[in-house]
């Protein structure tokens, strides 16, 4: 069975850089048990009020950002999609009481295809997104993930694909190995703590209980797909752990 993941994206700019995140990422089919069939990604960058799936043929490509580097721009990752898991993604989310739609007009976001490129950079694995419900917050989003767990013995990766911490207001002006300050480390080593003590009520909580949540998370749609990839797996194992900028931590976790 295949783990379910935890990622953090960073910036764009990480599908073109040299930083421990990005090499991590390049070494990541090595440390699953098997090549995923299919992947499942809950994206930060996609939110709707509801759960939807994408189910497109073939992924385009969404830049969905601005002010980066013209070689940014040029990249793509066009993988297969796959509408058949789609909908039975719908469907289990459907016996769990959570109507899902589906979108054929959805391609990936840099949420999904930075970190999928670095890994998989064939771009021949079957990739369908899930929206996030920022509105209805952590439980909600384990919820999902529980949903979801069934498609992991089916060989399907699910990942949930946000920022350990994400506070953009300070990102203009860094360079990409500025020190992390102390209300970075802080929450960073309370939400790992809570994680791997298994305290998942107080991670639940967090918006409330954790050091410096709010700074470190103004808003809460990067620290969401975390709660997805816990639903959906077993005991977490950190894989990763560095900053770029400062202020981005690129922790990452496998469950199960």
């Amino acid at each position: 069975m295949l783990p379910s993941l935890f990622l953090s994206h960073g910036a764009p700019t990480l599908a073109l850089s040299r930083a421990p995140a990005a090499d991590f990422l390049k070494r990541l089919p090595d440390l699953l048990p098997q090549r995923p069939r299919a992947i499942i990604v809950a994206s930060a960058h996609w939110e709707r009020l509801s759960p939807h799936l994408s189910a497109m043929p073939v992924n385009d490509t969404i830049h969905d950002f601005r002010g980066f580097p013209a070689p940014l721009y040029e990249l793509r990752y066009d993988a297969p999609g796959d509408p058949v898991l789609a909908l039975r993604a719908a469907g289990l989310l459907a016996e769990a009481g959570m109507q899902a739609s589906l979108d054929v007009g959805r391609g990936l976001d840099h949420g999904a295809w930075v970190p999928l490129n670095l890994a998989w950079p064939e771009a021949d694995i079957p990739v369908i997104q899930l929206s996030i419900q920022t509105r209805l917050g952590p439980q909600h989003h384990i919820d999902l993930g529980r949903a979801l767990a069934p498609l992991r013995d089916e060989g399907v990766l699910i990942v949930g694909s946000g920022s350990w911490t994400h506070n953009l207001s300070y990102f203009r002006g860094q360079t990409e190995d500025y020190p992390e300050p102390e209300w970075v480390l802080k929450f960073a080593d309370w939400a790992d703590a809570a994680l791997v003590e298994g305290r998942t009520e107080h991670l639940v909580a967090y918006r409330d209980i954790a050091p410096e949540a709010a700074h470190n998370h103004p808003t809460e749609e990067h620290f969401l797909p975390l709660f997805v990839a816990l639903g959906a797996g077993g005991k977490p194992r950190r894989l990763h752990r560095s900053t770029t900028f400062g202020i981005l931590h690129m922790d990452a976790y496998a469950f199960g």
